[in-house]
């Protein structure tokens, strides 16, 4: 009776493993630009291993997260009683991309032009600068590598030469600033795995600011005329996605946390923190609809100093605001809009958009009651359109007209390159 039991334990062992599903062949389509041997190198799922479809799921999630891919999916095809042939099959985006942005402040035309390429080698390397004229000369050179070591290892080093109008605030009045910043950048990245991201780095800079005019009421004696001060920043970055694509559809989760110290040479200002996280949300509505929203909080060292670093800005925050209108030590921001595919072709898609981007500050110096104060508090609805290439990394060309909630207040137009969010 027990060798009777033994061997009907054998074969029904010998059954499962021979119902196992073996992964017996793996293929890539698509690609034209980017190295199958760095396809290869990123994906988990091995010729010969166990057929384990949320593996296979990871793998294409990683795929939409790179730069050079517009698209990828997957199939399956059955050989025999267990084996099976893996395709991986990947859209490419062009990514040799000019960067053209236009735009005036104060009667001043200003632009901004860049060539970055995001699949150098065909390895998912970015490198490109540009030159900006805004009534200054700014110009920056940039290199990221993710995966320049091993399939999670990477790192990306920048150099920015910044000059800029900055306008600072003294109590009621405003002095406008000639704010230069030339900065070496140093980050280490490491995947964690496909969902999470850290980077590790940081800066030494150089910040000049010199005094050209403003308020009327205002006077010399009141305010620095000029600072120069070198400093250095570490940086600690830590992202999480857990999104679907669809092209330009998306549908997830995603976060992203940044911690920076900031120390300065000499007396003049004290050691300074900052830490903000965006979280964002992301929902496909039918076949056309596209929900998003981003909540971003943030706080720094709460001192009275007109160098606060959250600024109320039209391209970074509250779209229709102003440029650069206010600061403050602390900041709570959401934004909430709606797209809607309105025209589809084969490569093209026009968007239309409506919005309403709402915020917060806490005044250098203030308490966190400053961000229930009715003057802090800015609301601006709006609308807009995209027009986006399919196939072109992060073309999506984008126009935005925000308008404040109070009677008689200001609204403005808003451009720029990819989503907002």
């Amino acid at each position: 009776m027990n060798k009777v039991l033994v061997i009907l334990c054998c074969c029904f062992t010998m059954s499962l493993f021979s119902q196992k599903k073996i992964v017996d062949e793996v293929r890539i389509t698509g690609l034209g630009k980017t190295k199958l041997a760095f396809i290869q190198k990123l994906i988990r799922v091995e010729v010969g291993s166990a057929l384990d479809t949320l593996q296979v799921q990871k793998d294409v999630q990683k795929l939409n997260q790179l730069v050079a891919v517009a698209n990828a999916t997957y199939q399956l095809k059955q050989l025999g009683d267990d084996k099976y042939q893996l395709t991986y099959h990947i859209v490419e985006n062009f990514t040799l991309i000019p960067q053209v942005n236009i735009w005036t402040i104060d009667g001043v035309l200003s632009y901004n032009l860049g060539l970055y390429e995001y699949n150098l080698l065909g390895r998912n390397i970015m490198l490109g600068g540009f030159y900006q004229n805004n009534g200054f000369h700014s110009y920056g050179v940039n290199f990221k590598a993710p995966y320049l070591f091993s399939s999670r290892l990477g790192m990306a080093t920048n150099y920015r030469n910044w000059t800029s109008r900055e306008p600072l605030y003294f109590d009621e009045n405003v002095a406008n600033y000639r704010y230069t910043n030339e900065s070496y950048e140093l980050m280490g990245l490491y995947e964690l795995n496909v969902r999470n991201n850290i980077e590790l780095g940081g800066s030494h800079f150089k910040e000049h600011y010199n005094y050209l005019g403003g308020s009327d009421s205002i006077t010399e004696s009141q305010i620095p005329l000029a600072v120069e001060k070198n400093k250095t920043m570490l940086k600690f970055v830590y992202k999480y996605a857990n999104v679907r694509y669809n092209y330009y559809l998306l549908s997830g989760l995603k976060n992203q946390f940044y911690f920076q110290t900031i120390v300065t040479e000499g007396d003049f200002q004290n050691k300074f923190l900052i830490a903000w996280n965006d979280l964002m949300w992301y929902q496909q509505v039918g076949a056309k609809g596209n929900f998003a929203t981003r909540l971003r909080v943030g706080l720094a060292t709460n001192e009275d100093s007109p160098f606060a670093p959250f600024v109320v800005d039209n391209n970074v925050n509250i779209r229709g605001v102003g440029y650069a209108i206010d600061r403050g030590s602390g900041s709570i921001v959401w934004n909430v809009e709606y797209r809607h595919t309105l025209i589809k072709k084969k490569w093209l898609v026009i968007q239309s958009n409506l919005f309403v981007d709402m915020g917060s500050w806490r005044k250098p110096g203030g308490g966190f009651n400053d961000f229930t104060q009715a003057e802090n508090i800015r609301i601006y609805p709006g609308g807009g359109f995209r027009v986006i290439h399919k196939k072109i990394y992060n073309a999506v060309f984008r126009m935005d007209y925000g308008h404040d909630i109070e009677e008689g207040g200001s609204g403005g137009i808003v451009f720029g390159i990819g989503q907002y969010f």
